[in-house]
């Protein structure tokens, strides 16, 4: 009689925890944006209804809120094989897009060297993770995430129809979490020995410019190599309900002239408040990841995070 009420309870504690995450995920999911389809009202996401390279993603001149805030927009829909995963590197995520007849969608239009770009991060805007799925032929895709305990969301960015859209996910990771606080809004990030310098001015609702500076040792980095075409992808995420911006590289071709040590953004933030900034940039053929806090204000007060104009990559020398 003993080994029946030991399975039981300890079926009934894994139960216990993976409703605690799943309360926590449901609860700040309905409590800092929309998970469900969009209405008619809602503003158009990715490119949908406007030209490559504009709208709320792209930070064009009639940005409104950012994309990724819904599962489903203009009849697509993103479904997750399943809401809840076991934490741990190497967890392959499954996921289809939908199209408007509810068939997952096999064709796509390849942007920046990918037909979709998937973007994952925890609810604390930790464990962020970009990466390519792969697709088999009848439209699931696959990928392996790194994950963590806690809430997560899943981004999907992907252009089909001749519409650009990012539709995002909420995701499940059962285990004890315990939220990090974002870290302090900083115009230097380090990462593997890499100096990344952020300089220049981010306002709500207006065009906005930055740009990145890479050093390492001190060595200004004149040498990036191009990452799916460009020399750096920046992804920024509004703190509380991770509404998405995706930005490239200023210029005529979207391309940055240089390989560094300076790489150029153009964007346009939606509203005031705290953002995280992600900048992904390949050098010695490995893709690093660098990471800012930053506050938008509103009107054309400087943003918090920013340094001075100068030159160089370090915080007094940032731009040159």
């Amino acid at each position: 009689m003993s080994r029946p009420v030991g399975t039981a309870a300890r079926v009934g504690a894994f139960a216990l925890a993976l409703l605690t995450v799943l309360g926590v995920a449901w609860g700040v999911g309905a409590a800092v944006g929309p998970v469900g389809p969009a209405s008619a009202g809602d503003p158009p996401a990715h490119g949908q209804d406007a030209p490559a390279g504009s709208g709320p993603a792209a930070g064009g001149p009639d940005a409104g809120p950012p994309a990724g805030l819904q599962v489903s927009d203009g009849g697509y829909t993103l479904a997750l094989d399943g809401p809840v995963l076991p934490a741990g590197p190497g967890t392959p995520l499954s996921f289809r897009v939908l199209g408007p007849d509810g068939a997952p969608v096999t064709a796509y239009e390849e942007e920046h060297g990918e037909d979709l770009h998937l973007v994952a991060v925890r609810r604390d805007l930790t464990g962020y993770q970009h990466v390519h799925p792969e697709r088999d032929a009848e439209g699931t895709w696959t990928a392996p995430l790194d994950l963590a305990p806690g809430s997560w969301r899943v981004l999907a960015d992907l252009t089909t129809g001749g519409a650009g859209r990012v539709l995002g996910a909420d995701l499940a990771v059962p285990g004890e979490f315990a939220p990090e606080p974002l870290p302090a809004p900083a115009a230097t990030a380090e990462v593997d020995g890499y100096t990344v310098v952020l300089t220049g001015d981010l306002a709500a609702g207006q065009e906005s410019e930055l740009t990145l500076g890479i050093s390492r040792d001190g060595v200004p980095v004149t040498d990036l190599q191009p990452y799916l075409g460009a020399y750096g992808h920046l992804v920024a995420l509004r703190d509380g309900d991770l509404g998405y911006l995706h930005v490239h590289p200023a210029g005529d071709d979207g391309v940055a002239p240089a390989p560094g040590p300076h790489v150029e953004f153009a964007t346009r933030p939606p509203s005031p408040g705290t953002y995280r900034l992600f900048l992904d940039f390949r050098h010695g053929d490995a893709v690093r990841t660098a990471a800012f806090t930053v506050e938008v204000p509103a009107g054309a007060a400087p943003a918090g995070a920013t340094a001075p104009h100068g030159h160089g990559t370090t915080a007094e020398e940032a731009h040159g």
